[in-house]
Formats: C-alpha cells, sequence, structure tokens
C-alpha cells in the first residue's frame, strides 16, 4: 500500500459509508428509502466538498440525514489521514513510518518528528475557527429561525464554508443574504482561512505572538506564506474586478443592483468561485466572460494544506515565475531570493498537465 494509494482508499471509504448512511429511511425528509445515485452524488461531492447538489438539502435530507452530510464534509475537508491520524492519537497509538509519510503529504507537513502535534493542533484550530463562526451567523439565525433552528443553520454553514465545501440548506444557496454583512462577512472569513491552508494560518499565529511579546530572535516568514499570500490576495482582486466588470450588463447579477450592492457581490463571488461553491447571484445569467474567469478561478483552487481543491496557488506561482524566467533568458527559476528545484518544476507541470487533460476529457 503506497502513501497515493493509502489516501485515495481512505476518501473511497468515506463516500461508501456516507452512501450507505444517506440512503436509509432516517436520512430523508419524507422517511422513506433514498435513491442510491442521489445518495452517491452527495456523498462523493460531500467528500471532496465540491459543492454540487442534484437535490435540495435542506428539505430533502432529514436532520439526521443533514448530520451525515455535515460529518462527511468535516472529513473531506481535513482529509482522510487527518481524522484517521486523530483517532489514533485518542487511542494512545503509536504512528509507524509508512503512516507519518502518509500524514506528511496529505498536509503538506514539514518533518516526520512533530506530526502528533500538528494533527492535533490542525483539529484545535478547525474547532476554534468554526465554532468561531458559529456563533457569529447566530447573529442572523437566530433571531430569523429560533434557538434550535437557528444553531443549527449557523453550524452547518460555519462548517461547510470552513471546508469549502458550498453546501447550502437554503434551495437559493445564500442569495437570500447577497448583502448581509452578518452573514456573508463571516461566511468570506471562513472560505479565506479555510482556502490559505493550515500552515499558512500557523504561521501568522505565531507572527502575531512574536509580534505583540518581542521575546527571541526576529520572526522570519517561510517561502510557503509569502507565496500564498500573496497569490491569494492577488487572485482576490483579479476576480472582484473581473466579475465587477463583466456583470455590469447583466441584468440577472448586478445590473440592476445598486453601486454599492454590485461591490459587495462582486467581492464575495471573487471570494467564493475559487474552492466554495456559494454563490450570491444567479450563476446561470452570468455573461461568458464572467463564467470564464468563474472557470479560470475554480480551475487554480486554493492553497496546499488546505480544505479546497484546484491545483493550488503554489503551482500557479511556479509556473508563472517559469514563464518569467524563460522570457529574461535566465537558467534558474528564483522565487524570493530562493532557487526553485528542478523537481517541483517537473511537479507542477504534471500537476497542470492531469488536469487540463481530466477537465478536457470530461
Amino acid at each position: 500500500m503506497t502513501v497515493a494509494r493509502t489516501i485515495c482508499l481512505g476518501f473511497l471509504g468515506t463516500i461508501f459509508l456516507s452512501t450507505l448512511l444517506l440512503i436509509l429511511p432516517w436520512s430523508i425528509a419524507d422517511s422513506s428509502w433514498g435513491d442510491p445515485l442521489v445518495a452517491l452524488f452527495t456523498a462523493t461531492s460531500a467528500t471532496c466538498v465540491t459543492g454540487l447538489a442534484i437535490v435540495d438539502t435542506g428539505s430533502y435530507f432529514s436532520g439526521f440525514g443533514q448530520a451525515v452530510l455535515l460529518l462527511t464534509i468535516q472529513i473531506g475537508g481535513l482529509g482522510y489521514m487527518t481524522a484517521t491520524t486523530f483517532l489514533v492519537l485518542l487511542l494512545g497509538r503509536r504512528f509507524r513510518l509508512q503512516h507519518r509519510v502518509a500524514i506528511q503529504e496529505s498536509l503538506d507537513a514539514v518533518g516526520l518528528s512533530s506530526v502528533s502535534k500538528l494533527v492535533t493542533s490542525v483539529i484545535a484550530l478547525t474547532l476554534i475557527i468554526e465554532i468561531t463562526g458559529t456563533f457569529v451567523l447566530m447573529l442572523q439565525f437566530v433571531p430569523e429561525f429560533g434557538w434550535s433552528e437557528g444553531l443549527w443553520q449557523s453550524l452547518f454553514h460555519s462548517v461547510s464554508a470552513f471546508n469549502n465545501a458550498g453546501f447550502s440548506l437554503f434551495p437559493d444557496s445564500l442569495m437570500r443574504y447577497s448583502v448581509s454583512p452578518v452573514v456573508i462577512i463571516p461566511i468570506s472569513l471562513l472560505i479565506f482561512l479555510g482556502g490559505i491552508g493550515y500552515q499558512t494560518i500557523m504561521e501568522t499565529f505565531l507572527w502575531l505572538r512574536k509580534y505583540f511579546y518581542s521575546q527571541g530572535r526576529p520572526f522570519y516568514f517561510s517561502m510557503h506564506l509569502k507565496t500564498v499570500t500573496s497569490t491569494t490576495f492577488f487572485l482576490l482582486v483579479v476576480g472582484f474586478v473581473g466579475f465587477y466588470a463583466t456583470e455590469q450588463y447583466e441584468t440577472g447579477t448586478l445590473a440592476l443592483r445598486s453601486q454599492g450592492d454590485q461591490l459587495w457581490l462582486a467581492m464575495f463571488q471573487s471570494v467564493t468561485a475559487r474552492t466554495a461553491g456559494f454563490n450570491t447571484i444567479d450563476i446561470g445569467a452570468m455573461s461568458t466572460a464572467g463564467l470564464f474567469l468563474m472557470i479560470s478561478l475554480m480551475f487554480v483552487g486554493a492553497s496546499p494544506g488546505s480544505t479546497g481543491g484546484g491545483i493550488k496557488t503554489t503551482t500557479l506561482r511556479i509556473l508563472v515565475n517559469c514563464t518569467q524566467t524563460v522570457l529574461r533568458g535566465a537558467d534558474d527559476v528564483i522565487l524570493y531570493r530562493r532557487q526553485v528545484p528542478k523537481e517541483m518544476l517537473m511537479k507542477a507541470f504534471a500537476v497542470v498537465m492531469g488536469s487540463l487533460t481530466t477537465v478536457i476529457l470530461r
């Protein structure tokens, strides 16, 4: 069993178990047996955090079915290896070398000695962020739906947003809250935090602690953090400007909205387009240029070690720098004063070509 096979089988096992649970009458709102194809598609979409749905999640599934779906999203977002490793930690067992290598590859972790602490911090960080997002969303959902329903709506959308899953319990996604700061701001921040990856969040936390306490040696940011943050913010700006410009004259998206609403809608669409899958405008009414921009942003996706998919921001940045190197006639690809290894260039090229081939064949 290689590392790749272990991870793939883990995801397949999650999809299979989730499919079985979503077929049960307890998972369906009308207490009938569920459609196997609907259950399989929903389980696959939730495990792979794509956000695609062929039924209205809020009305088709019961509370139990929604809970199964939420757990599947959480496992898919964190990654199979993270969840199983956490269970091993709870049981107090030791890691085998092959298991550590698998965890390192699934989380893009550096080194194998601190895997246990890394996974524990990942779980703790996830719970802190999701619980915080739940409390903020309760400001909108509890007054609207009451305590029990409002709490569930807040928890479900917080977990779905942080894991970049895009599942919503509303039939129109978040269109009804398209200009509500209490909903859009926390959802956007959850998507952003889930998309930049755990390593970036942890390194930023260490920098903030160092900045406020000013103890020890000076703090130096890693090349990973610089690459992820700069590329992410660049893509957010490009998406915001692009959606604002391309949807100005589309009556189904921005044309009939006020100037402030247009900026608000373009901002959220730029955040969610990369990996999340939520929407506050009618996607079917978008212009061809806007749809092409969305496809491009979805293809790039999130960052390594995150809850999102795509070819990753680091892959895009490496290939852009590689192109600049060729145009300058230089021999080495330099990124933040460091030479990018040849193996990393080949891996980035292989990821892009494999992804393009898969998309084209589909």
